[in-house]
């Protein structure tokens, strides 16, 4: 199996921000901020013109394979987090809890779980609809779940400023990219390849800038080798508890093979794009930003890893039994 290279460059720009952080640093004279908020509009303004209200129209037939999915993003990851809060003790371990309480409350990603349920001959109109509409769901779903938890932020968690942060740089995007895809379609198909390019270079500058700031706060010096191997061995227990129970809920409901690896492969990702976005706004400059997008990182890499190998024995199967 290659490694993925968007895991290769996350490791590449951390290493930058490591020895070079000048550039992310607070004193900096280049606007990384206004840049990388402009990028991220870009981003879903872009999103709105790929987004097809015909294929989100026809996907709702297929109601509890989407309500399966969902609900796994939205409910069963962040409750096998809160089951762990009360184990939890230290001002540092509960920054971790809450930084694996934002990777729970994400939403999916888009285009690495359609090309995984393709290259395992899943349902692919089904993740379609439920990759695109996860993403919706998470500007509401998200701030909600982390505003319950307010208590361990280093501000007051206010929602109404959060959700016109959300509105203005990440809805109103997808909007106005839906209202102009009459215009827009031909921009996004002679750009198709090179769109997915923009989309990681901005996640990559939001990733610099915050690991930067963490470097230059000193965040990650109380954390040791023994403590990032804890934090990894969490994240492949979490990956593979959502994973199996995902499978064993689309048996007692009668899926498809087709639907049930849909719902094994959209149910268990987690959204880069959308975790760097809310981090921007969910939490205050004060917050160690570096530390709160660690565990959403290195989950990252696993589930591409871990479901790339699945999806290329699924792949390997069919073909030896056609």
């Amino acid at each position: 199996m290659k490694i993925d290279r968007f895991v290769l460059a996350i490791i590449s720009i951390i290493t930058l921000a490591y020895f070079f952080p000048q550039l992310g640093s607070k004193d900096s004279k280049v606007p990384l901020d206004l840049i990388g908020s402009i990028g991220i509009s870009l981003i879903f303004f872009f999103y709105g013109l790929k987004l097809s209200p015909e294929k989100i129209k026809h996907g709702l037939k297929n109601w509890k394979l989407h309500i399966l999915i969902q609900l796994t993003t939205f409910l069963l990851f962040p409750i096998l987090i809160i089951l762990f809060k009360g184990f939890i003790q230290g001002e540092e371990g509960q920054m971790l809890w809450l930084s694996f309480l934002f990777l729970a409350a994400l939403p999916s990603t888009v285009s690495s779980s359609v090309v995984m349920v393709s290259m395992a001959k899943g349902n692919i109109p089904a993740a379609i609809f439920n990759a695109s509409i996860s993403g919706l769901i998470g500007i509401v779903i998200t701030p909600l779940w982390m505003g319950l938890f307010s208590k361990f932020t280093a501000t007051d968690f206010n929602l109404g400023e959060i959700y016109i942060k959300l509105l203005l740089e990440i809805l109103a995007p997808v909007i106005l990219g839906i209202l102009l895809q009459k215009y827009g379609q031909s921009f996004v198909k002679k750009y198709q390849h090179q769109l997915p390019l923009f989309d990681k270079s901005v996640i990559l500058l939001i990733i610099y800038k915050s690991y930067a700031h963490s470097f230059e706060d000193g965040v990650f010096s109380t954390l040791n080798l023994l403590d990032l191997s804890m934090v990894f061995t969490a994240i492949v227990i979490l990956f593979f508890a959502v994973y199996f129970l995902t499978g064993f809920l689309s048996k007692k409901l009668g899926f498809s093979e087709e639907d049930k690896i849909t719902a094994q492969f959209c149910g268990t990702k987690k959204s880069l794009v959308h975790g760097t976005v809310f981090s921007k706004i969910l939490f205050p400059s004060t917050m160690p930003i570096g530390l709160i997008l660690l565990p959403l990182m290195l989950f990252h890499a696993l589930q591409i890893f871990i479901i790339s190998i699945i999806a290329s024995k699924i792949s390997r199967r069919e073909i030896a039994t056609a």
